[in-house]
């Protein structure tokens, strides 16, 4: 095994409780960081809008290939599968064998299963090039972002490019859902496969000549038996979580699904304890920045991600919203988050990434909960409106929080395994909040007529907001405690 030596692995383990001193001269970009960040943050975007594209489609997409009713979740859950389960593998794969060269494959694979999808003419091929989508998914996301990472060190200028790529990704989910919408109203559900065609070729073009990889020599092998403890795992418990939001959380299928993802996955850290080359260093997985960093990373995306799916409900189950209206009306939330994402750098170099997960989360929580008192009235659409805005821009603020935290005082060479335990967290995370708030919503509901889903819908909203509140203080005094150079020395094995 080689020994790589860099002395900016701690250099910002502090970001994670407290901010880091800044020179007086503001930092700038070169023109060469915004050509990166520009194609890296594009490649992103377009990762984003394929979460959430064909969300409002599904029942178009079933009727034109001949899905029936009950297996048009298959659609989207065949894609989170994939995304969620093979993700940390792909991140320390990056580290390993070269970011660029699984950054590039993942975009190229990605067009290729897109025009697969548009042209499909049968369910089977469709779910293939879902299946496709979501690999390719779980390669570019963890080895973007560790190109980010690596091509912009700790500091103002990192903070402000994880800003910015937390922002666009928010807004993707968003746009995606407008996107959709307006595709399939105006031309076809396929263009919602086809317009990554061209947007993955461009990457693939230019990412050649952008693209400047870190020299990482690694000689052991890949830690076999870890990868496939933890992404059967992840396969076991995505697929448990999906399973029991559609057939409840008492069902025996789901309810073997999770059990054997928590039994995979602490195989998976006796196995890492034991390997002479492991997957995840198990000293990485004590490091309070990197843990409590995603339980923050988790939370925000359960529940934001789920006060989408309850608002989408009361717009369309109360308000009686079209699809497409209802996309519009998360437009608003998609402007918060940009917003958001675009102050992120500002506040973490303000108050640390400790600071701005407590703001982003109390922000989030009160704007969540004012949507406790939505009414049966058309005029209620303006607290939602408000309350999405407000909403977005304090998920931003913790989602970069999160992203500073997680990826901080770790050498360039663990970055792909730091970036792909955020963005697992992410999808975990998204996959873990819909299931769970759809369950209180049918509680609460009882099972009646749409009219009652109101106060399902509002007690899942009130549990929403308490859920982020306790995750973001939870979060904030536990990283108080870190200590910030205590975890890692200045040499770390790979």
């Amino acid at each position: 095994m080689s020994v790589i030596e860099r002395a900016e692995g701690t250099e910002g383990a502090e970001s994670a409780t407290t901010p880091a001193v800044r020179s007086a001269a503001p930092v700038r970009m070169t023109g060469r960081q915004k050509l990166v960040l520009t194609l890296l943050l594009g490649a992103q975007f377009m990762i984003a809008v394929d979460f959430s594209i064909l969300n409002v489609a599904l029942p178009v997409v079933g009727e034109g290939l001949g899905f029936p009713l009950g297996h048009l979740q298959w659609i989207a859950t065949s894609f989170a599968l994939a995304a969620a389960g093979f993700t940390l593998l792909f991140g320390r794969i990056a580290d390993l064998f070269g970011r660029k060269r699984l950054f590039i494959g993942g975009m190229a694979l990605l067009g290729l299963a897109s025009a697969l999808g548009g042209l499909a003419t049968s369910p089977e091929v469709l779910i293939v090039a879902r299946v496709l989508q979501g690999l390719a998914t779980a390669a570019v996301t963890p080895a973007g972002l560790a190109l980010l990472t690596t091509a912009f060190r700790e500091g103002p200028l990192r903070e402000r490019a994880l800003g910015l790529n937390g922002a666009l990704m928010s807004a993707g989910f968003t746009a995606g859902a407008v996107l959709g919408g307006l595709l399939t109203d105006l031309l076809s559900w396929r263009w919602a496969f086809l317009v990554n065609v061209p947007v993955a070729a461009v990457v693939v073009a230019l990412a050649p000549s952008v693209i400047t990889d870190s020299k990482i020599v690694c000689r052991h092998r890949l830690d076999i038996p870890g990868a496939v403890a933890v992404t059967g795992g992840l396969l076991a418990l995505v697929y448990g979580l999906t399973r029991a939001g559609e057939a409840g959380w008492s069902d025996p299928v789901a309810l073997a699904g999770l059990v054997a993802g928590l039994v995979l996955l602490v195989g998976f850290w006796f196995l890492e304890q034991r390997a002479a080359a492991p997957l995840v260093p198990v000293r990485i997985m004590r490091r309070r920045s990197v843990v409590w960093g995603n339980v923050a990373g988790l939370v925000a995306f359960a529940t934001e991600t789920s006060l989408v799916f309850l608002i989408t409900l009361y717009l369309q189950e109360i308000l009686d919203y079209s699809p497409l209206a209802t996309g519009l009306a998360f437009g608003v939330l998609g402007a918060g988050t940009v917003v958001g994402g675009t102050l992120g750098g500002r506040v973490v170099g303000r108050i640390g990434s400790r600071g701005a997960i407590l703001a982003g989360g109390v922000a989030q929580a009160v704007a969540t909960g004012s949507l406790v008192a939505l009414g049966s009235g058309g005029g209620w659409i303006w607290l939602v409106l408000v309350a999405t805005f407000a909403g977005g821009v304090g998920n931003m603020l913790m989602i970069v929080g999160f992203m500073v935290t997680a990826t901080s005082g770790l050498p360039d060479s663990e970055q792909g395994l730091a970036t792909g335990l955020a963005t697992m967290t992410q999808q975990v995370g998204i996959t873990l909040g819909i299931p769970v708030m759809s369950a209180l919503v049918a509680a609460r509901a009882g099972g009646a007529d749409g009219g009652s889903v109101l106060p399902g819908v509002t007690t899942a909203v009130a549990v929403n907001a308490g859920i982020v509140l306790v995750g973001a203080v939870l979060a904030w005094r536990l990283l108080g405690r870190t200590r910030p150079h205590q975890d890692e020395s200045r040499h770390s094995r790979v």
